[in-house]
């Protein structure tokens, strides 16, 4: 029965002994399993004790304690390296209700990965895995999905990994641009025209709907579009039907609606600038992006990934700078990162990175930090958090940096054993 199951799959004892396993989970995992013997957390992460024990959210203890289905993600160790996997644990009970063990369903998301690897989002965090988590659901569903980020979290990469794990994902994935397109030119790019529509029209053109058929249309910056055009829109999306500019024969339509805007839209609908109908034919299933400040623990390998996919791959940043780019607020979020790598590889003289290479914008809001605080605090409390700001950011010698403060090196060594700090 348990091979009849179209994904990984096996059967644990309440002990986490593993009595059933199909044929795609032991091709999955390099250790071989042992009936009765292996344990879930040896094969899938290499571990003596529970995933609970190692810091991570354990889905039969969910279960146990809920008596219901659980899922989490996991990263574990496959046969393609660490790999993301979307879990789902159900309880199996006997006939008098007692559970008697759980059945284990593994979904791998090839999209992500919590290791530097080309065209796939990266990270660690909480937040991301509960993005990934919302990713992975929607992808198997045809309803129409709405993003909404801010700049530069990723919006484009998110519709890609929906389509590519999705059933059209073999057809076409067709951007449209919202932002900047007129109503005339919208309409001729979405539904196409016919030779001698209006002037210009020396050719008949496809529409981008008509391209995408069978696959995936992604409208970035949706809030965008002309009122005027939005009821044309509307009328595609319930319709599924259009007409190319200057043509009487209408079309089919055939694709997966995804949709992104860094605007609130719902505040857009009560100004009465977006139709509400529209809204809620694109939000079936609303998605919102963290930002990279609320992410930060991914910031360090994101960084790496980017340094090690350009041109000044062999560099690499320095524990403080590193620490550094984690205390930057990052407005821009993941844009704005890869942009500080690439400027701070190329202003580092030597092939460590250090603090005095990022740009100065990442400095200045550094140093600003405690200018912006109003809360009061005694001096103490002050002298131990400028100190603390040093020993993170400064790269001078020790003799240098009690010259610099006008302190003898004597009297900073022993501020910094005062405060139980260290410089090095």
């Amino acid at each position: 029965m348990i091979n009849a199951i179209d994904k990984p799959a096996i059967f644990i004892t309440p002990e986490y002994k593993i009595l059933a396993v199909n044929d795609l989970y032991r091709d999955t995992y390099e250790t071989e399993v042992i009936l009765g013997k292996s344990r879930c957390f040896e094969i899938s992460h290499g571990h003596d004790k529970p995933c609970d024990k190692h810091g991570e959210d354990c889905p039969i203890q969910q279960s146990m304690t809920t008596g219901k289905a659980s899922s989490v993600i996991h990263i574990h160790n496959t046969e393609f390296g660490k790999t993301y996997c979307d879990i789902l644990m159900k309880p199996v009970k006997d006939s008098d209700g007692m559970t008697t063990g759980f059945l284990e369903i593994l979904d791998r998301i090839n999209f992500a990965s919590a290791e530097s690897e080309a065209n796939k989002m990266i990270g660690t965090s909480e937040p991301f895995k509960q993005l990934l988590t919302k990713i992975n659901r929607a992808a198997k569903s045809e309803i129409a999905v709405l993003l909404h980020g801010e700049t530069g979290t990723g919006k484009e990469l998110v519709a890609k990994a929906l389509h590519d794990s999705s059933r059209r994902s073999d057809k076409p994935f067709v951007v449209i641009e919202c932002t900047g397109l007129n109503e005339n030119l919208f309409e001729s790019e979405l539904f196409g025209h016919e030779k001698g529509s209006f002037t210009g029209a020396t050719h008949a053109k496809k529409g981008l709907i008509d391209v995408a058929s069978g696959g995936t249309v992604f409208f970035d910056e949706i809030a965008d579009v002309p009122l005027s055009m939005q009821v044309k829109l509307l009328r595609l999306l319930e319709t599924q039907c259009y007409r190319t500019v200057g043509g009487i024969k209408q079309r089919k339509a055939d694709f997966r609606l995804i949709c992104a805007s860094h605007k609130n839209i719902l505040e857009l609908v009560e100004k009465g600038e977006f139709r509400k109908d529209l809204y809620y034919r694109i939000a079936g299933f609303p998605i919102s992006l963290p930002s990279l400040a609320e992410r930060s623990d991914d910031i360090p390998a994101i960084a790496k990934h980017f340094l090690s996919h350009s041109e000044l791959h062999h560099k690499k940043f320095s524990e403080k700078a590193m620490k550094r780019l984690c205390q930057y607020a990052f407005p821009g979020n993941i844009r704005e990162l890869k942009s500080v790598v690439e400027q701070s590889a190329l202003l580092a003289n030597e092939d460590l990175i250090d603090i005095s290479d990022l740009p100065e914008q990442v400095l200045h809001e550094s140093q600003s930090i405690h200018s912006k605080s109003n809360v009061l605090m005694s001096l103490d409390e002050a002298e131990k958090s400028y100190l603390q700001t040093i020993c993170d950011s400064q790269s001078l010698n020790i003799d240098e940096l009690a010259e610099t403060l006008g302190v003898s090196t004597r009297t900073l060594y022993r501020k910094l054993q005062k405060y139980g700090l260290k410089y090095e």
